[in-house]
């Protein structure tokens, strides 16, 4: 049994402009151990799938339909009883921004040592002691006398390894990273990543990696999704996804990336902007902004397809491909919306 499993998930903000269609059917599994990374732009609906899964959404917004289970126990329509005994117990997240995410009128020991006293049965003193251990196992020096400073005392760095800190003190199953490495420096986004990766192998729990940086990806991800307006356009091994793309979004943020081969040259960004998600078309929603765009294209979304066995995308793309290399039956192909083939 898979320690995550996430079926046909749709969450919607009700705004006054409209519904907004944030997430629109993803379903994924994330095994014990694993690290399984989402990458898009942003608005894509990475982070509101992580606040979906923690139902931490906004007052507008709504899980309207799907499954989220943790080791089989259903999430969706279980009650914020229960969902207080999975935060922080079971599944813990790091928010995209350290310099925001601590209470700057409390010191940095405080406010581990609420979270540790809120999700685990520990008293004030273990308390503090895990809190010094936690401090030390991300590698902050003279942890006992950190535990007295305010987070304004800290760097970035150091802020970021506070709320690792904070995220694993209580040895959660999960750890949703959101953009951990958000306004930091190179040398110490390194750091964080060297950082989770050995807590990660050290601890034996689950990560989900959300990032736009593929460099990020293929550095510490054993599975990768793909997502653009809230579905996911393509899914399976990091090697895959790197050597052997399927989707067009995919190929173009690809291409965006600077490498020693592209030296000298200008990058290839994707154009257009991303779709608005109070207007959905009926087609794929990347349709607009894709040079190798068909008719079809725009009437109909691709259904997903399985390349391999780890391997799944959501492309016309392939579809042209295995019909002009007799892989596909044209009659086999399945079109939606009243598009034409």
């Amino acid at each position: 049994m898979a320690l995550l499993e996430v079926q046909d998930l749709h969450t919607s903000f009700f705004t006054d402009a409209g519904e907004v269609r944030a997430v629109n059917g993803i379903s994924f599994q994330l095994d014990r151990g694993k690290v399984l990374g989402i990458v898009g732009e942003s608005g894509s609906g990475k982070s509101v799938t992580a606040y979906s899964i923690m139902q931490i959404l906004a007052s507008t917004g709504k899980i309207v339909s799907g499954s989220i289970k943790l080791d089989g126990q259903e999430l969706v329509g279980a009650g914020e009883k229960v969902m207080k005994t999975v935060r922080g117990n079971r599944v813990s997240i790091i928010f995209q921004d350290p310099m925001t995410s601590l209470n700057p009128t409390y010191t940095v020991g405080h406010q581990l040592m609420e979270a540790i006293t809120l999700h685990t049965n520990r008293n004030r003193r273990e308390a503090r002691e895990r809190a010094v251990e936690m401090l030390r196992l991300v590698n902050i020096n003279e942890p006992e006398k950190r535990m007295k400073q305010y987070p304004y005392e800290f760097s970035g760095g150091m802020r970021q390894r506070i709320m690792i800190a904070m995220a694993l003190a209580c040895e959660p199953d999960i750890l949703i990273a959101d953009e951990p490495t958000t306004a930091l420096d190179v040398t110490i986004q390194a750091q964080i990543l060297e950082l989770m990766k050995s807590l990660q192998q050290e601890l034996g729990m689950a990560i989900i990696m959300i990032t736009h940086d593929l460099g990020v990806v293929a550095q510490m991800c054993d599975e990768v999704i793909v997502m653009y307006a809230g579905s996911i356009c393509e899914q399976g091994t990091a090697d895959e996804i790197f050597y052997s793309p399927k989707h067009e979004y995919t190929k173009g943020l690809m291409r965006s990336i600077p490498s020693a081969d592209t030296a000298g040259k200008k990058l290839q960004p994707i154009t257009g902007t991303p779709i608005d998600l109070l207007n959905m078309p009926d087609g794929c929603p990347f349709a607009p902004r894709c040079e190798g765009a068909m008719k079809i294209c725009t009437v109909s979304r691709c259904p997903r397809m399985e390349i391999n066995a780890d391997h799944a995308s959501a492309c016309w793309m392939n579809v042209k491909s295995g019909i002009e290399n007799g892989t596909i039956k044209i009659e086999d192909v399945t079109i939606q919306e009243g598009g034409e083939a």
